[in-house]
């Protein structure tokens, strides 16, 4: 009788963040399949991140994982404070770590960064021999610090053995950085579309009431943390844009960060000359999302760089609103069809704002029937794959 396969994986916290998001929604899902015992070790407990402090248990993903019955280890250390480098570690938490990994067939690292712990590892002769794959998700690994080296190294000495990709794009910009590992997937993001929906409308009148949003007022909405990856001020300069040339719309802004409370936030809006008149809810971070995409006409990503297969897009389309975004990763191909894709101009964006909502039932039609290729179904099913392809058959019939 074939064992689960018992698949760690290494966080390097748990905080907001769409790659946290769509990992977590894999290893939750890939447990409830069956056939395989799923288990976290978080280099952190919590984060310092987008000027607020983020507890580990305080996180939706951490709930979510530990509801699903997933076991969470996490080492007593803030996010944030210092970079977790392969130096970091105590033999106390290397020691723990060796133990965590060799009960495990095999381990997933959400992005680059917890790979200081396997790099850790393998310099003091304690890494077990385990196939390692690093899940990868942005297009510019520039911006991931000394991690890259991290990766390169490690696939260069074989102790990181694949990488799974969540867009073309994030493969291609690291195999142009040095990295290189035996076995490479790219596997395209999907959301639950049982969350992310359509609401009706007395759903959308109760969510728009709840924030003071008149029923027929169109409204823009960014679901991004504060990070200049985002471009926030970007996104601030084009409202203050549309507000004066279309009046009566609303903006909605979610995320760590995106509230009035932080300063850098604060100081942007001044910088973009919005006073109190236009109508910019900053509601940082929020729980509810699927139920804000809900009320959202356009779903608007200005980012600069760094994105891959973002997740704010198809979440978005799949509640019935219309992705307009810049060109970062494969974004374009995400909203093929249904989007809008804009240069990094604020007249620009804020003409696409408005081309959106000219032709709403259009592109909102075309949105929701895509659907069916944004489900999280077909991309758990390929992760199911990939794991199993780098498991030996001997270890899964033992």
């Amino acid at each position: 009788m074939t064992r689960p396969v018992r698949v760690l994986s290494l966080y390097e916290g748990f905080f907001a963040g769409g790659a946290r998001i769509l990992h977590s929604d894999v290893v939750a899902g890939l447990a409830a399949g069956g056939g395989q015992e799923h288990r976290v070790l978080s280099l952190t407990s919590a984060a310092r991140r987008d000027a607020s402090l983020q507890d580990a248990r305080d996180d939706a993903r951490f709930r979510a994982l530990r509801a699903a019955g997933v076991t969470i280890d996490m080492f007593d250390r803030v996010a944030g404070d210092q970079p977790m480098t392969p130096e970091s570690f105590s033999r106390a938490e290397l020691e723990h770590a060796a133990a965590v990994i060799a009960d495990a067939d095999i381990v997933l690292s959400l992005k680059e960064q917890p790979l200081s712990l396997i790099v850790a590892l393998d310099r003091a002769g304690m890494l077990p021999d385990r196939p390692t794959a690093a899940c990868l998700h942005r297009s510019d690994p520039t911006h991931s610090g000394p991690a890259l080296g991290w990766l390169v190294d490690a696939g260069a000495s074989g102790a990181v053995s694949a990488t799974i990709s969540c867009a073309a794009s994030t493969s291609h910009a690291y195999a142009r950085a040095g990295v290189s590992t035996t076995h490479a997937w790219v596997i395209d993001n999907g959301i639950d579309t049982r969350r992310f929906r359509p609401g009706t409308r007395a759903e959308r009148r109760r969510i728009r009431l709840g924030l003071g949003i008149p029923e027929s007022a169109p409204v823009v909405m960014l679901a991004a943390r504060f990070d200049a990856m985002k471009d926030p001020g970007l996104f601030l300069d084009t409202v203050a844009r549309h507000s004066r040339r279309h009046p009566g719309s609303h903006y909605v802004l979610c995320g760590s960060g995106m509230t009035y409370g932080n300063p850098g936030f604060a100081s942007l809006v001044a910088q973009a000359g919005i006073d109190a008149s236009v109508p910019v809810h900053a509601l940082g971070l929020r729980e509810d999302m699927p139920a804000l995409y809900r009320i959202a006409d356009v779903v608007a990503l200005t980012s600069a760089f760094g994105e891959a297969s973002p997740l704010c897009l198809a979440e978005g389309a799949a509640s019935g609103a219309i992705p307009v975004t810049t060109d970062v990763g494969d974004a374009a191909r995400v909203v093929a069809g249904f989007g809008i894709v804009t240069p990094r101009d604020a007249d620009a964006v804020c003409a696409a704002w408005q081309e959106a909502l000219s032709h709403r039932p259009r592109l909102r039609s075309a949105a929701i029937a895509a659907r069916g290729r944004l489900d999280r179904r077909r991309m758990i099913a390929d992760y199911r794959g990939a794991i199993e392809g780098l498991v030996l058959p001997e270890v899964i019939a033992a």
